[in-house]
């Protein structure tokens, strides 16, 4: 079992699971060579609550990996969610002196854009270039070779809690992984599911987790507006639990084998076998009475979606719709539930542009692990959108490494 330098691992480590998914980079795109799934508990609301179980997770899900794919994994690209993710808007303003502006000059003006006040207990995570301003000329994506005297980057930045981000560290680095990158979760799911067009014409990306909903906005091709709700599929689990008197972990499947998020499309006669609790004997039940228990609260996660996508003053963008993904996407009769929340076009998001075990990944519960290795390949071939900006972060995983290994 070798290393090759032109393969990419993205690590998602979730409330639910822990994937781990090795991609190839070749002159057409990326090819997934490689996948190593773990049940994950270590998480609650998309923060690390036990670090032990954590590293079990993210050991198993990346020896499983490393087999089926035949490589030897050193380092991953590592998703991030949770309630302590923060998304804001600022501007950065450099001076360029009436020569053509550089790609150090851009660098500058995002630099710049990050003078924002930041509480000591929160890093920044990312600081996306949105669009540029040469001179007073508004719109501009990319102002390299551009004359002017005054360069402005407007820069969408994501910060996170230093104590969240330093767990996340540590638990990767205990199971022997360098990290490339800390990527927010729906921003690298977008790199798997969305299109050009669907980002130029304005879409909103709903990443639903277990414990999260993540929200990412696009329009004119850039990033717009990012948030994370701390709601999601296990929400509809517990109400499956208490609802029809049965163990969260049978509640679970039947939430995936029988679930609809829209009863009208339940026919009457169905019916489902719900196992009882305390050596009871189990129970035939209505499936409509399971889709009476799901679609209020779908639609109430859904609302509260739609609610932040409107309080974001970006819904009158949307030309191109919503697209949902994560695992809860796969619940049959979401998008239809979606569409009468939302009013307006939806579609689930499943990894597209991929090559290699495309049968393998192509669902929407690993659109950000996927995610993450596009982000990868964009990222060292230079893309400016994924440009790493050298900051804070990425010292802080140098030192918790370093802290890391000096006592273990």
């Amino acid at each position: 079992m070798g290393k090759r330098s032109n393969v990419l691992v993205g690590l998602d480590i979730g409330t639910t699971k822990t994937a781990a998914i090795v991609g190839e980079v070749t002159e057409t795109g990326v090819d997934i060579i490689g996948i190593g799934t773990s049940p994950a508990k270590e998480l609650r609301k998309g923060v690390v609550v036990n670090i032990e179980s954590a590293v079990e997770a993210i050991k198993k899900a990346v020896e499983e990996a490393e087999h089926m794919s035949g490589c030897r994994i050193n380092s991953a690209f590592v998703g991030i969610a949770g309630s302590h993710i923060k998304g804001q808007n600022s501007l950065g303003i450099v001076a360029i002196k009436g020569r053509e502006v550089d790609s150090d000059d851009v660098q500058r003006a995002v630099e710049a854009s990050k003078a924002v006040a930041i509480p000591v207990d929160r890093e920044i995570l990312h600081a996306l270039a949105q669009s540029f301003i040469v001179d007073g000329q508004d719109g501009i994506r990319d102002p390299v070779g551009m004359s002017g005297v005054r360069l402005e980057a407007k820069v969408h930045i994501v910060t996170g809690a230093a104590a969240s981000i330093q767990n996340v560290v540590k638990s990767v680095n205990r199971v022997g992984l360098d990290i490339d990158d800390i990527v927010l979760e729906q921003l690298a799911a977008s790199e798997a599911v969305l299109s050009k067009d669907e980002k130029d014409l304005g879409v909103a990306l709903i990443d639903i987790g277990g414990s999260n909903t993540g929200i990412a906005i696009f329009s004119e091709g850039s990033i717009k507006h990012t948030a994370i709700l701390p709601v999601g599929g296990n929400y509809l689990t517990s109400d499956i639990a208490q609802g029809l008197r049965t163990p969260f972990n049978e509640a679970e499947k039947i939430k995936i084998k029988h679930g609809c998020a829209l009863t009208a499309l339940i026919p009457k006669e169905d019916v489902i076998e719900v196992p009882s609790v305390g050596g009871r004997d189990a129970r035939e039940v209505s499936r409509q009475i399971l889709g009476r228990i799901i679609e209020p609260r779908m639609e109430e996660i859904l609302s509260l979606v739609s609610k932040e996508i409107v309080r974001s003053g970006f819904e009158d963008l949307l030309a191109a719709g919503i697209v949902l993904t994560g695992g809860t996407a796969l619940l049959p009769g979401i998008n239809d539930l979606a569409e009468k929340v939302f009013d307006m076009p939806v579609r689930k998001g499943s990894p597209i542009g991929i090559g290699g075990l495309t049968d393998v990944v192509n669902s929407p519960a690993f659109a950000t692990g996927v995610g993450l290795i596009v982000y990868g390949s964009k990222q060292i071939a230079g893309d400016s959108f994924h440009r790493k900006t050298g900051g804070a972060l990425n010292s802080m995983i140098k030192i918790i490494k370093k802290w890391f290994f000096e006592f273990f």
